[in-house]
């Protein structure tokens, strides 16, 4: 049935949403929009101060929608926009577009609104298979025109800006608003002649309030890690990443891993509140380098996200963590909290909201919630396998319809640690190594040079910062390339009949080592390294099978590696030395920092808050300490890329030296095989 057509009304169609309506000649685009509930941005408030409502009118006919449109089917250019160009630095008019609370409707009309206009717009991330971010902050700013005070009318000056707010934008039942802007509030107000900005939290509380017309509002995402702590500042209303920074968490010099901090908080007295304090000192230098970047107060910054592990959980919340040291591992809290930032010591604005993400178990932390939220796995239908890397691996696993979660106690070995030339990730230190099988000669490359050590002028090139190490990823590679060209044994042992064959393999006391750089300093493999790195893989293989075991699985079908560390090594080498298991290596990938990118989303949209705290609450911890498979999974995991698992999909890529069997114990067959033919026969 056609619409029947009024002369005093005219008919208005949004792209790409499809909404219509019909309005009388005269009314804005941006109100016909915000009656059709069409997602369009403005923080002024349809004054023409913002610049965020731009859309762009139609021109030829609309077969689809029944229209001839026009740009002179909306009012002509206004003088407000006209004034809005002239001093607009960011966010200017674009050429061909239109700003829809200036634009008056005259005629049948398609109006387009296009992505950067659109309340909901979506933050593009690089990786196809991650979400794009749907742009919906906690904190919203909003421009209004306040009623001054009148003798007739005794209400306070709060009372008057929440009615201005209702009328204006909307805001209903807003709560009780903070002390400190309420005692701002009346010089604000005069300073900008009634007319200001308000921050408001989660629709219902003022947070901040500027005179005038204010439209910057800043948010940030911190992922408190064990080892580093890294920060990323964001631009609320677009969703840019400002800044990113990261730094030392300073509790390292109270234990390397995470039970030997539970330990210091249980053998020193107030060693929990010694803890607490380093982690927020450090992280409030964070947040002044990282706002200082951006050319910002830490002041300015409204809202803010934190993930971590369990321990670094509470004690960043000032919580004693004495009780995660043992069974039954008892959280203090699970739940995402909302947290004034004075409350954490953190120095951001007086009164910026704090969210922190909840923890899944014990083990398994706020930090793996972010990576949930990240990768998403309960939407995926493959079954994916994400592992965060690190000095405690977490690790996820499921698809759509169940999801799993457990955390393997890898040590700091992956990420230097425990390990002879050992470091951190810095220039000078070996990330990249090759080894000729021929010749066992090695050739590396170090961070902060692009070439390889025997490319002419490598020296010259490094001879600043120097080789000084050796960090998690090259460690993987020289293992894995020693293994694929025979100086180490699948048992992981170093071949010392080579020395016979290059002086790189070396006599080192009762056992072998290979020498990667003779340089100063020596840079070589001990077999105490094989096994620094045997004990973490195992441990991470061995968490993995105890979950697929679980969903009675011997394969997934993707694989994930989340963390620092799992974003920097090579995916083959990581499988090579069977830190995962057997996959097609096209569909292993690399996350990079997944915790940080959950913070990060559960900042830059507040629908993500109740939706992961949703998700926590249906995945299903497995608890490796208790788990008596978990034993036996990393017994046969030790060996190069397995003792047992014949990795037939990696076979297909990479060609792996012939597997040794070893020779079964006294009394016949080896006791896996024993096992195995049992529960065949039960």
């Amino acid at each position: 049935m056609a619409e029947s057509v009024q002369t005093d009304t005219a008919l208005i169609v949004f792209t790409p949403s499809g909404r219509r309506g019909r309005f009388e000649k005269g009314t804005p685009v941006l109100t016909a929009a915000r009656q059709l509930g069409v997602d369009i941005d403005s923080v002024c408030g349809g004054r023409g101060l913002c610049g965020r409502c731009q859309c762009t009118i139609g021109e030829g006919r609309f077969a689809k929608h029944g229209i001839e449109s026009s740009a002179d089917h909306v009012s002509a250019w206004s003088e407000t926009e006209t004034q809005y160009n002239a001093r607009a630095r960011r966010r200017p008019i674009k050429a061909g577009r239109r700003l829809s609370c200036q634009a008056q409707i005259l005629d049948d009309v398609v109006v387009d609104i296009p992505a950067d206009a659109q309340v909901h717009k979506q933050v593009v991330r690089k990786r196809a298979e991650a979400r794009d971010i749907v742009l919906d902050p906690a904190v919203r700013l909003h421009y209004v025109e306040v009623e001054q005070p009148d003798m007739h009318k005794p209400t306070g000056d709060l009372e008057r800006l929440y009615a201005a707010l209702e009328a204006q934008w909307d805001l209903h039942d807003l709560e009780d608003c903070d002390l400190y802007t309420i005692q701002w509030l009346q010089k604000v107000l005069r300073e900008g002649d009634w007319k200001v900005t308000v921050a408001v939290h989660m629709g219902k509380r003022i947070t901040a309030i500027w005179p005038g017309f204010h439209d910057r509002a800043y948010g940030l995402a911190v992922d408190v890690g064990s080892t580093t702590i890294a920060a990323h500042l964001c631009d609320l209303q677009s969703g840019e990443v400002l800044a990113s920074n990261g730094i030392m968490n300073p509790q390292i010099r109270f234990g390397e891993d995470l039970m030997s901090r539970v330990s210091y908080a249980m053998m020193n007295e107030g060693g929990a509140g010694e803890m607490t304090v380093a982690v927020r000192e450090a992280m409030n230098e964070l947040i002044a380098e990282t706002a200082a970047e951006a050319g910002i107060k830490s002041e300015e910054i409204l809202n803010a996200t934190f993930v971590g592990n369990p321990i670094m959980h509470h004690l960043m919340l000032g919580i004693d963590p004495t009780e995660l040291g043992g069974a039954p591992f008892a959280l203090a809290t699970s739940a995402g909290l909302t947290l004034w930032a004075s409350e954490m010591g953190i120095n951001l604005h007086r009164d910026a909201r704090v969210y922190v993400l909840p923890c899944i178990a014990g083990h398994v932390g706020a930090d793996t919630a972010g990576v949930a939220l990240s990768e998403s796995p309960h939407l995926s239908e493959d079954t994916v396998l994400i592992v965060d890397v690190g000095t405690n691996a977490e690790i996820l696993l499921g698809n759509k319809y169940r999801v799993l979660a457990a955390s393997s106690p890898t040590g700091p070995a992956f990420e230097g640690a425990q390990i002879s030339g050992g470091q951190r990730a810095a220039n000078g230190a070996i990330e990249r190594v090759r080894i000729d099988p021929e010749t066992l000669e090695p050739r590396y490359k170090v961070i902060g040079c692009d070439l390889w050590s025997n490319e002419e002028g490598f020296g010259r090139a490094v001879r600043k910062i120097g080789v000084t190490g050796i960090c998690g990823s090259g460690i993987i590679e020289a293992l894995a390339e020693m293994y694929l060209a025979g100086v180490i044994a699948p048992d992981g042992t170093i071949d010392g009949a080579l020395a016979e064959r290059t002086d790189r393999v070396q006599k080192d006391g009762r056992t072998w080592s290979y020498l990667l750089n003779a340089g100063e300093p020596e840079v070589r493999i001990t077999q105490n390294d094989v096994r620094a790195i045997q004990l973490a893989k195992a441990a991470l293989y061995a968490g993995a099978r105890l979950l697929m075991d679980q969903l009675e699985i011997e394969s997934v079908d993707r694989i994930v590696l989340a963390g620092a560390f799992g974003s920097h090594i090579d995916v083959k080498y990581a499988m090579i030395l069977g830190l995962i298991p057997d996959c097609d290596l096209s569909k292993v990938s690399s996350a990079g920092n997944a915790a940080g990118t959950g913070a990060r989303i559960a900042l830059l949209n507040k629908n993500a808050r109740p939706e992961i705290e949703r998700v926590v609450r249906q995945i299903e911890k497995i608890e490796t300490a208790v788990e008596p498979a978990f034993q036996a999974h990393f017994v046969e995991a030790m060996g190069f890329p397995h003792s047992t698992a014949p990795y037939p999909k990696l076979r297909q890529s990479v060609p792996l030296p012939e597997v040794k069997k070893a020779a079964p114990p006294e009394g016949g067959e080896p006791r896996t095989n024993r096992r195995r033919r049992a529960r065949a026969a039960g």
